[in-house]
């Protein structure tokens, strides 16, 4: 049974590639692209990049957590909207904003094939937090 495109783009974000890299292999096509605007850049991404980056982020985090309070779908495009809050291994007792996220993914056949992200530095104003959005899905 495969999963619909919102909890496929859902479950890629809240899942924990980071330390399993297999789930990746699960949500994305083997033709993924990521277009990436962040703080560093711009970064155009394939799934080997992907990949990586999931496996160079277990380097870096005790945990990783992904509130999301946007899940939107137009067709097979899925829009979410999410921060990332993380506990480093430098400092496992404190869990953190670590930045907002907006992404849009092109679903096909279940897997993500085209997606379009922006993120920034998260801060801690609670106005800016998804804790404070609505988060029912």
């Amino acid at each position: 049974m495969s999963l619909s495109n919102k909890k496929t783009v859902k479950a890629f974000y809240t899942s924990s590639f980071y330390e399993n890299p297999e789930e990746v292999k699960d949500l994305l096509h083997p033709e993924a692209q990521l277009f990436w605007n962040s703080s560093e850049g711009f970064q155009k991404m394939n799934y080997q990049d992907i990949v990586n980056l999931s496996v160079n982020m277990s380097k870096s985090f005790e945990s990783l957590r992904a509130e999301v309070s946007h899940l939107l779908r137009d067709k097979n495009e899925i829009t979410i909207r999410f921060t990332y809050h993380v506990r480093t291994l430098e400092n496992p007792e404190e869990e953190i904003p670590m930045a907002h996220f907006i992404a849009i993914w092109t679903v096909e056949d279940g897997k993500m094939v085209k997606g379009y992200q922006i993120s920034q530095p998260a801060d801690e104003n609670p106005e800016n937090l998804s804790s404070f959005l609505r988060t029912n899905f």
